[in-house]
């Protein structure tokens, strides 16, 4: 007999229902998040998802509100168009309240029993914010051992847990697949501006695929428009979310990771300071700091700092960058670092927009740079900054790429989002030096605000493109990879 508590089975069939409309004659996705563009990492999510080679769940992991849901959808319609049918595809969003009191299995025997699935049927069940259900990883590597006939997807936003409980439940069950914020080309792609603003060109000399602006005073406003919110794909597509992203996007992103879901599970205990303390580092993001100013400044220890780092490099919202010296070494003790938002609209998010001639442009543009290198972890792990003495004069560059095999500098990049710095060479002698003391693969490089050319420094030749351009050609040239 079943207990008045309980919620009848027929409740459930009816909401899996509502949720998956592709079980019903002429059935398709929302046409809403159909109309998206698809992300960069389809083809290649897609490939994972497909592959049945080995018996392992695809888990889709990543900051929140950067398409993951949609993405997902998008497979599903793509199984459509290929020729599944319908009802052999469960779509299952664990944050819905009704399936709180329900495990994995009770669901999939729910959706087998409902269409009279036959054993050893191919079949395709997707559960998405996985982290909503209680053990969730160890019923998911249960799932994948008892049903081979089934592939299973999972997605959640709490990519901290999500790492974490997969990494230790999951071992040779799970297979990740980090989804992470739009680059700057993904941003110009959705926003339906790529073909208009940007004309590419086979450059032979070079040996690579080289870009081109159309207008880049257009450019530099879509940049501008990239920085305010364009890292969300949902304030891209959205009107009313792209005029306010503040109030549509920061609960979500700071109730949700940082006051609510995750912080515990790393044992943290004061959410508020947490909270205030990630404020702070979204406010100065692209500028260097050191644990014993921080500590000072924030009245919290040196040790719980190192935590919170830790943890919000975990869920995606930063990324630590290590300083290197004029011989290309990483310091033995590292007392700063920079710290930079892997999403820049983050900022905007919380402070509301800024605009061309703000202060924080410059450091927001250092920011972007940053961020479009992060879609390419091999890269990314190779980048740091460098600072050192030459004589009396400090010496700095923004970004330089050591070479894992060599340990020696392959580029540097100056960021800036001036044209000043043409008029301003001496500023760029720490460019010099590197470019003098080591084979770079490339020439050194300054960005600019629209200016493009080359200058001399003490006989150095300097590339200088503009920063947006810059940000977009990274950006392609990545994601052209993951086709």
């Amino acid at each position: 007999m079943t207990s008045k508590l309980e919620i009848p089975l027929q409740e459930v069939q009816r909401r899996l229902g509502l949720d998956n409309p592709w079980w019903w004659s002429g059935g398709s996705i929302d046409p809403e998040e159909a109309r998206w563009p698809r992300r960069a990492y389809f083809a290649p999510f897609c490939r994972l998802a497909l592959d049945t080679r080995v018996r392992r769940a695809a888990v889709l992991i990543g900051p929140r509100r950067v398409g993951k849901t949609v993405m997902i959808k998008h497979f599903i319609q793509w199984l459509l168009d290929e020729g599944v049918q319908g009802t052999r595809i469960l779509f299952a969003s664990l944050d819905t309240p009704l399936y709180s009191s329900l495990n994995l299995e009770s669901l999939v025997q729910t959706f087998i029993e409902q269409h009279l699935h036959p054993a050893g049927e191919t079949l395709w069940v997707v559960f998405d914010e996985v982290q909503y259900l209680k053990d969730w990883e160890v019923h998911l590597k249960s799932l994948v051992d008892s049903y081979p006939h089934i592939r299973f997807i999972a997605s959640g936003s709490a990519a901290a847990a999500l790492r974490m409980k997969s990494r230790e439940s999951g071992a040779g069950r799970f297979s990740e697949f980090i989804l992470p914020p739009l680059t700057f080309a993904e941003y110009l792609l959705f926003a339906d501006r790529e073909s208009q603003l940007i004309v590419e060109r086979d450059d032979e000399q070079a040996g690579s695929a080289r870009y081109l602006a159309t207008d880049l005073d257009a450019l530099n406003a879509e940049f501008l428009n990239y920085l305010n919110y364009g890292g969300f794909p949902e304030a891209v597509m959205n009107p009313a979310i792209r005029e306010n992203p503040a109030r549509f996007l920061r609960q979500d992103i700071i109730d949700k990771v940082l006051l609510k879901d995750l912080p515990s599970l790393y044992g943290i205990a004061n959410t508020q300071e947490l909270n205030r303390f990630f404020n702070v580092l979204a406010y100065n993001t692209g500028d260097e700091l050191g644990l014993e100013d921080l500590s000072k400044h924030s009245g919290i220890t040196k040790r719980r700092l190192t935590e919170y780092l830790e943890y919000l490099e975990a869920v995606f919202l930063i990324r630590r960058v290590y300083r290197v010296d004029e011989n290309a070494l990483r310091l033995q003790r590292e007392r700063t670092f920079k710290v930079y938002l892997t999403n820049p609209s983050v900022r905007a998010a919380l402070f509301g927009f800024v605009r061309a001639d703000d202060e924080a442009m410059g450091n927001l543009a250092e920011t972007a740079v940053w961020s479009q290198w992060l879609h390419d972890a091999p890269i990314s792990l190779s980048l740091h900054y460098a600072r050192w003495k030459s004589g009396r004069q400090a010496r700095e560059v923004d970004i330089v790429s050591i070479d894992p095999r060599t340990q020696k500098p392959r580029f540097a990049v100056e960021i800036k989002w001036s044209d000043r710095i043409v008029k301003q060479l001496k500023e760029l002698r720490g460019l010099k030096e590197l470019a003098e003391k080591y084979p770079l693969a490339r020439a050194p490089l300054a960005t600019t605000r629209t200016y493009t050319g080359t200058a001399e420094v003490d006989g150095v030749g300097i590339e200088f493109v503009p920063v947006a351009l810059h940000c977009y050609t990274i950006a392609r040239n990545l994601l052209r990879s993951q086709r």
